[in-house]
């Protein structure tokens, strides 16, 4: 899975906002402010990845354990499905 086209990031002040770009600004009325942890797992979805990738990445990353990695990711994937922002 990825992040779908048209999505950037941008960093404004100390927050991190996605904002749609080109047609899809068109489309798509909306801003989805991203934490830190947030940004870090949308850069991993700028190329295909799964989300066992992604519970490795933040093990890697940051100072915690499995079960709290799996389940941030999985939260992190749920609320960009809802949004629909991922190509799965």
């Amino acid at each position: 899975m990825k992040i779908k086209d048209g999505f950037i990031v941008n960093k404004v002040g100390s927050q991190h906002v996605v904002v749609p770009v080109g047609e899809t600004s068109m489309e798509r009325h909306c801003m989805v402010r991203l934490n830190g942890t947030g940004a870090f797992l949308w850069g991993q979805l700028a190329v295909d990845t799964a989300e066992e990738e992604l519970v490795q990445a933040l093990l890697a990353e940051y100072a915690v354990d499995e079960g709290t990695a799996r389940a941030d990711a999985a939260a992190f994937l749920g609320k960009l499905r809802d949004a629909d922002l991922l190509d799965e």
